[in-house]
């Protein structure tokens, strides 16, 4: 895939600018296996890297100009100065690279002027993180171009400043930390509270298995405002309980804890958060003990938790997951912020597409919109590609 949307990226250059790039960039879009609505809770979760790509074409820009096209809708954009000197004077999708130069100038880093264009096989509005993907791409050419001293471990707090504070969207440290850091094969064991990271072997292809991911294609209900509900919600019962956040519950004192709270709708919010921090500690203790396919039931209990506990499912999604569990999957569940998105199932690799078929031909009993669907193994993260 990726060398598809990298040879977008130089023919979308050399249209723009009338020469060849200086080098191609990708960053991938990312998906969760487990752990949501944990991650702003100081809680734990476990992304791994797709290996659908947004491919950044870059060269040099003499001055502090920056200017970048998008294959997606045809537009070029041109920024400077004016524009990084405080958030919101440029808006759209070019508020995102925005972002990142002004992010990298509060930083302290001397930005390089730059020409680039972007070419991305990640969906929008799926929930794999075609924001972050876009960021670190652009962020990887500019630091390379301008010879930053800029490590890994550094960029995704430097990203994720870039789309809270500069575009506005308020994304957690967990997109970026995966778009970034992420290894082929493995999965990213973040803990959210400290950001110390582990990357957990997640060796599908040995195993004979893949993750089928499912673009319910369903439309985002009330997301931003439900969002923030739930976000609340744990705030408040995490300062009823007199923690910090509620990754300080442990699981074998969650009764007690719940004991304690008088709002049914907030037991099981906390229920939730808590028993997802416990069911990611579980998957990690799988993987690394090299049991891949019997982390499937992790995966439906999270989801189960995520309908019916925190109540951030739709429709469209479960009727994919029980789709693909009736079809022989071993595990699904949604993945992402809810009210829309995409569901993964962990399935034999023989069995991918006829999973596939199954959720399809679910779709069209309930009426719904026909899915989008891709069969995946855990990709790389950002790097440079020449």
């Amino acid at each position: 895939m990726t060398d598809d949307v990298a040879a977008r990226a130089t023919a979308g250059f050399r249209s723009a600018y009338g020469e060849p790039p200086a080098g191609r960039w990708a960053a991938p879009g990312r998906a969760n296996l487990i752990g949501e609505h944990t991650d702003y809770n100081d809680g734990f979760v476990l992304p791994f890297a797709l290996p659908l790509r947004t491919v950044v074409a870059a060269a040099p820009q003499p001055g502090d100009t920056w200017t970048v096209c998008s294959e997606l809708t045809g537009e070029t954009v041109t920024f400077g100065a004016d524009e990084l000197a405080g958030p919101g004077r440029v808006d759209g999708w070019g508020a995102y690279v925005a972002g990142v130069v002004w992010a990298l100038r509060e930083a302290g880093h001397a930005a390089p002027g730059a020409r680039l264009a972007i070419a991305s096989d990640v969906p929008l509005g799926a929930g794999l993180s075609s924001s972050a993907a876009l960021e670190a791409a652009v962020l990887a050419a500019l630091v390379d171009l301008g010879g930053l001293d800029l490590p890994a471990e550094r960029r995704p707090r430097l990203a994720q400043r870039a789309e809270n504070d500069y575009v506005g969207a308020p994304t957690g440290i967990m997109d970026q930390s995966a778009v970034i850091r992420c290894r082929a094969g493995h999965a990213l064991f973040l803990d959210c509270r400290d950001e110390s990271v582990e990357q957990v072997p997640f060796d599908l292809d040995a195993a004979g298995l893949a993750v089928l991911v499912v673009d319910s294609r369903a439309p985002h209900r009330h997301a931003d405002g439900e969002y923030a509900a739930r976000r609340g919600s744990c705030e408040r019962a995490a300062g009823l309980l007199g923690v910090a956040a509620l990754r300080d519950v442990p699981a074998d004192a969650l009764a007690d804890a719940l004991a304690r709270l008088d709002e049914d709708e907030t037991r099981r919010r906390v229920r939730h958060v808590v028993t997802e921090n416990q069911r990611v500690l579980d998957t990690v203790a799988l993987l690394r003990a090299g049991r891949v396919r019997e982390i499937g039931p992790l995966l439906t209990a999270s989801h189960a938790s995520m309908r019916d506990d925190f109540e951030i499912t739709v429709p469209e999604i479960d009727t994919a997951v029980e789709a693909a569990l009736g079809a022989g999957a071993l595990g699904a569940r949604m993945t992402g912020g809810g009210f829309g998105g995409c569901v993964l199932a962990l399935v034999d690799a023989e069995r991918a597409d006829a999973v596939a078929a199954a959720v399809t031909a679910a779709y069209a009993e309930r009426g719904f919109a026909a899915p989008g669907h891709v069969t995946v193994l855990p990709g790389p993260g950002a790097t440079r590609l020449d």
